[in-house]
């Protein structure tokens, strides 16, 4: 889930009376407005079965229905096909036309599409999703956020077009040209929270993938999986993007017609005061507070550095509304929503490269600080599913409830089972870099801190850690094969993370540890979280903030309560 982004002291650009700007038509008074469309048609009901329409049971003649043996490309593939594709999405130009060389669908961070992390990102070039070479794969345990949604409720696109329309309707008005001029007639198109259509072909094509890779682990199942996702209280059960985002990734895994009676789907209550793992924030008062709100601060003095010149440029085009650093970062926020929406967005091409590589870091920064390794916080956060995981691996329930966990799930053994050979959750964004940073997967941390007043060079990069459909999956092998697990790795969105931030994990080429020495480095890692104190202390973040593996310094506990 995306935190709202507060950009804070932001002051505007003169913008009256300082340039002669191309004569223009003025806006239309219905510019900035929200407009909306609802299907089926009102009245119209669906009839399930429908006597004129019988289902393909009912009209029988099905031809030949053989299934062939399950895909098992983790293994058997020499490579693994890539996840490159972002259609619908019109790939969009920038402002200095440098987009036929340049990626700005990659620069959008949490908010662009996934697609498989080039293969040394994370610092292995050697390593590939494929099983290494004499191993085998015994489970795989698949962490993965939804596909492209509509913007939460209140974020700043929503926000800007109510400031636009506000200067149509209570204002004098405003009269944009030149590459602004779209903003005289254009209407916020955008729902809130919900998937869309290429949100939900990304769970699904996520879920296909899945079982391409990893299908043959079906033979190990004595009884349906059970996976899990999260509620949204505020959203009904049709429309809520996590229940649907279990449902569009089931329906790719197993086929529209069998999903439903495929699995299990265990939905874990996402709402203030209840544990689960999938959604710790909300069992967190520290993620909630001004030690949360450290990503927007930091990203706030970036903002207001790289969008200085931007604002000069584009107040050329635009008399009778003030642009400001916050409309801005909107404007960029808009090209990525309007994108994974509708396909296109005018917004996209106001920004140069420069201007997008700055957008780029803006999301990195709130990451970072915000729902990342420089957050005090975030490591308790995660350890909640840490602890479950190694539950699963170890075939142990936990015992003691001091986190996220919930106690009345885990300890029942058929809400939680320990021994499936395909493990799926479903989760946001802010839990998976949670959950990254409790596992000790330093080589995200190993360039920070980073700096608000430069693009630092990092691999601390959302876009590649926590877009739209990511997924963090690992695998337990085999080495050699056999059916005994011995050995474990991460993947992040296809790319191998070392393990060596894990105790007693050495560099390996393939990213392997052996597995006791994996459960027992992690062990220790789950001991030295202090969920309690840093979910709950009376604490203020360092400044400055050298933090790198989301924890409160425990060298500074005494000077907190």
């Amino acid at each position: 889930m995306l935190h709202a982004l507060c950009l804070l002291g932001l002051v505007p650009f003169a913008s009256a009376g300082i340039f002669n700007r191309p004569s223009a038509p003025k806006a239309a008074t219905f510019a900035g407005s929200t407009s909306t469309f609802a299907f089926p048609p009102p009245n119209v009901t669906a009839t399930v079965p429908d006597p004129n329409f019988p289902d393909a049971a009912a009209v029988g003649f099905p031809g030949a229905t053989p299934t062939g043996d399950e895909a098992f490309a983790i293994e058997t593939a020499p490579a693994l096909a890539p996840f490159k594709n972002t259609a619908p999405i019109v790939a969009p130009d920038t402002a200095d036309h440098k987009g036929a060389q340049f990626d700005v669908i990659k620069n959008w961070g949490n908010l662009a599409p996934m697609r498989s992390v080039d293969p040394g990102f994370f610092g292995l070039p050697d390593a590939s999703p494929v099983v290494p070479k004499g191993c085998s794969i015994n489970q795989v345990h698949i962490l993965h956020r939804h596909g492209a949604r509509y913007p939460t409720s209140g974020s700043a696109p929503a926000a800007f077009a109510g400031r636009i329309h506000n200067a149509t309707v209570n204002g004098t008005g405003f009269t944009a040209s030149g590459p602004l001029e779209f903003l005289n007639d254009w209407t916020f198109k955008l729902g809130a929270e919900i998937l869309t259509p290429l949100g939900r072909q990304q769970l699904y094509e996520l879920g296909a993938s899945a079982r391409v890779r990893y299908g043959d682990l079906l033979k190990g199942f004595s009884d349906l999986p059970v996976w899990r996702t999260t509620s949204e209280e505020r959203m009904v059960d049709s429309a809520s993007a996590h229940r649907n985002v279990r449902l569009q990734f089931a329906a790719g895994f197993f086929g529209v017609q069998q999903y439903q009676t495929s699995y299990h789907q265990l939905i874990e209550v996402e709402a203030p005061g209840f544990n689960t793992t999938l959604a710790s924030y909300d069992f967190c008062n520290n993620s909630n507070n001004a030690i949360a709100s450290l990503g927007s601060v930091k990203s706030t003095q970036w903002a207001l550095k790289y969008t200085v010149p931007t604002i000069k440029r584009l107040s050329n085009f635009i008399n009778g509304y003030n642009l400001t650093a916050t409309d801005i970062i909107a404007m960029q926020q808009s090209c990525a929503y309007e994108s994974v929406a509708l396909g296109f967005s005018s917004f996209c091409s106001l920004f140069t490269e420069e201007e997008w590589e700055s957008y780029e870091y803006f999301n990195d920064l709130s990451f970072w600080y915000g729902n990342g390794p420089g957050n005090p916080a975030v490591a308790a956060q995660g350890v909640g599913y840490v602890q479950e995981f190694i539950s699963r691996l170890t075939k142990t329930r936990i015992s003691t409830f001091a986190t996220s966990v919930n106690e009345s799930i885990v300890t029942d053994e058929i809400k939680f089972p320990l021994d499936q050979p395909i493990f799926v959750d479903a989760s946001h964004d802010t839990i998976i870099t949670a959950i990254a940073v409790a596992l000790n997967l330093t080589s995200l941390a190993s360039s920070g801190p980073l700096p608000t007043d430069h693009i630092a060079k990092r691999q601390w990069v959302v876009s590649n850690i926590a877009p739209f459909g990511t997924n963090l999956v690992a695998q337990v092998l085999s080495c050699p094969a056999s059916d005994t697990p011995t050995h474990i790795r991460w993947i992040l969105n296809d790319a191998v993370v070392p393990l060596t931030g894990v105790k007693g994990c050495k560099t390996d080429r393939n990213g392997l540890c052996p597995l006791a020495t994996y459960i027992a480095g992690t062990q220790a890692r789950i001991e030295e979280i202090d969920f309690q104190f840093d979910c709950f202390g009376n604490y203020t973040t360092p400044d400055p903030d050298t933090i790198i593996d989301g924890r409160f310094p425990p060298s500074l506990r005494n000077h907190t309560t």
